[in-house]
């Protein structure tokens, strides 16, 4: 049974038994939500998104490209390889680093 997590996403298809799973767990999703880059995912559960986003330099007239990782907790249900495109949602401390769990994949 997949639970209602209060955004607009494609639920995943298969069950899993994470704990930490937004959608089969009981892990709640607060805050902020961002799609990105999936950099790696070697680590077990886990994976790091890289963001890219633009910032307006007024000073200068100009605009800065930055660039942004964050450590993602993967649900069973959800499988993830470099390269994907992910949104991703803030959650509570899952780890000394990670406080976002991904939530869809977007695709390529």
């Amino acid at each position: 049974m997949v639970r209602n997590i209060g955004i607009e996403v494609v639920p995943p298809a298969v069950e899993c038994n994470d704990p930490k799973c937004p959608f089969h767990g009981s892990l709640k999703i607060r805050g902020q939500i961002l799609t990105g880059v999936v950099r790696s995912s070697r680590m077990i559960s886990s994976a790091t998104v890289e963001r890219t986003y633009k910032r307006d330099l007024k000073k200068y007239e100009r605009k800065e490209t930055r660039i942004s990782r964050y450590h993602v907790h993967v649900p069973g249900c959800i499988k993830v390889s470099p390269g994907d495109r992910v949104k991703i949602a803030e959650c509570r401390k899952l780890a000394k680093t990670i406080s976002y769990v991904v939530v869809e994949k977007i695709g390529l």
